[in-house]
C-alpha cells in the first residue's frame, strides 16, 4: 500500500500546533512526512517564505496533501491558493476540516495556531484525512464535481 505523503510547514506563531501535527502524523505507518519546517523558536520564517514550500510540494506531485499552520490559518491559505492546482482551506473545527475535502475538495488545510489547541488541530487533520471528495454527500455529488470544475477553468483562465 502507497503511503500519502503530507507536505507541512508553520511560520512561527503556528509552529507548536504544526510539530503536535507531525508528531501524531509520523506516529501513523500510511503516512509519509515532508516537514519543512520551521524547525525551531530560535529560527522563525513568515509564512509568506513557508507556505510557497508546501503548496510548490503539493503541486509537483512531491506530497499529496499539505498542511500550513500561521497565528489564524488565514496568511497561509492566501499565499498556497496562488499556485495552481492547490485547493487551500482555513478550518478551526473538526467539521470545516471534513468539509474542505467533501465539499472543496482541499489538498492543502491551514490551521491557527492563535486559535487551534494541539489535540483539536490533530483532530482536524484526522476528520480532513478521512474522507474524499463529495463522501457524505452522495446526493449532491454531480453538483459538487460540477462546481469543482469550474474551479479549474477559472484556474486554466486567471492562472497563466
Amino acid at each position: 500500500m502507497k503511503k500519502l505523503t503530507i507536505a507541512a510547514a508553520s511560520d512561527l506563531s503556528g509552529f507548536p500546533l504544526k510539530q503536535a501535527i507531525v508528531e501524531h502524523l509520523r506516529s501513523r505507518d500510511d503516512i509519509e512526512v515532508m516537514d519543512f519546517g520551521i524547525e525551531d523558536a530560535e529560527h522563525p520564517q513568515p509564512y509568506t517564505i513557508q507556505a510557497p514550500k508546501v503548496a510548490e510540494a503539493v503541486q509537483k506531485g512531491e506530497a499529496d496533501r499539505g498542511i500550513l499552520v500561521c497565528g489564524t490559518g488565514q496568511g497561509m491559505a492566501i499565499i498556497a491558493n496562488k499556485h495552481k492546482g492547490v485547493y487551500a482551506c482555513v478550518a478551526d473545527d473538526i467539521f470545516s476540516g471534513e468539509r474542505a475535502k467533501i465539499i472543496n475538495n482541499a489538498n492543502v488545510l491551514t490551521l491557527g495556531g492563535w486559535i487551534t489547541a494541539p489535540f483539536l488541530g490533530v483532530q482536524i487533520i484526522e476528520a480532513w484525512l478521512s474522507v474524499a471528495f463529495t463522501q457524505k454527500m452522495e446526493e449532491k455529488k454531480d453538483f459538487l464535481t460540477k462546481n469543482f470544475n469550474l474551479v479549474k477553468e477559472l484556474e486554466e483562465k486567471h492562472f497563466k
